[in-house]
């Protein structure tokens, strides 16, 4: 057993009660498969609305739905039975009212059984957060960067101007007010990673954003290898995109030569 290797379930107080202490480990993942490898070792497995470009190919997360979230959210709750599991609300789904975004959420959690949701926003979301944390829902905030305002922002990191600070620290400060539990920081600088996890009180999750967040989590298919490309935050821990080509090669040659299937891969009559 891993001495990271966890042996008890997660729950939302749990990760709150860690501000300060052992970073908090998260992963994301949108299969039961997936998740099941991940439970017994992270604390936290968000099931992001990266699905849309990971599992369904597509270009951003602005086509992500409701009915995506809730499909990928309960897959992964079949998997993964004691990590605490949060499921992303999809652009659209929050934006336009606090009682449009506490309906979604309700659904979410009814439909999928997760410990709770998160969404993107600072100041701006912060009456929203504090609205559906005030009715019993629990929530995860993200500032920094934010994909689903990637259209109009870019993908360009954050903060590496200290003009850009005030702005991004006033986010953070906000979204914990709210009674967020913890906040993702997405592509900040270093030191504004640092300053923001010192003035908020809740939790810090980095991705992009160094280890002086309370937490760390990246997309799982980028931290395996399955993409050929990977943001420059993201550390490989492993080459399954050229592992997955190699076998797909190897197994494609034995067919067209009929090595494939073997006799200890074929059935033998019984009479």
């Amino acid at each position: 057993m891993s001495k990271f290797e966890r042996t008890s379930d997660v729950t939302i107080r749990d990760i709150a009660a860690r501000k300060g202490g052992e970073p908090v480990v998260c992963l994301t993942a949108y299969t039961a498969l997936v998740a099941q490898l991940l439970d017994r070792h992270v604390d936290l497995i968000l099931v992001g609305d990266s699905v849309g470009t990971v599992i369904h190919g597509l270009p951003n997360t602005i086509g992500v739905t409701m009915e995506m979230m809730i499909l990928h959210g309960q897959a992964v709750m079949r998997g993964a039975p004691a990590a605490c599991v949060i499921v992303d609300m999809p652009f659209g789904s929050y934006e336009e009212s606090k009682e449009q975004a506490f309906r979604n959420a309700v659904r979410i959690m009814q439909d999928v059984g997760c410990a709770g949701v998160k969404l993107e926003g600072g100041q701006d979301m912060a009456p929203t957060i504090e609205f559906i944390v005030k009715r019993g829902i629990p929530v995860m905030g993200h500032v920094g960067l934010l994909p689903q305002s990637a259209k109009l922002t870019g993908y360009a990191a954050r903060g590496r101007h200290r003009d850009e600070w005030d702005v991004i620290i006033a986010d953070g400060k906000a979204v914990a007010e709210a009674g967020a539990f913890a906040t993702v920081i997405e592509a900040v600088a270093e030191e504004l990673a640092a300053k923001i996890t010192e003035e908020v009180t809740n939790v810090t999750i980095g991705i992009g954003a160094s280890a002086q967040c309370d937490g760390q989590i990246l997309v799982t298919e980028d931290m395996i290898g399955l993409f050929t490309k990977t943001p420059s935050f993201v550390k490989r821990y492993a080459e399954w995109g050229a592992a997955i080509d190699e076998a797909a090669a190897n197994y494609a040659d034995e067919v067209k030569s009929r090595r494939f299937p073997s006799a200890e891969h074929t059935y033998k009559m019984k009479d």
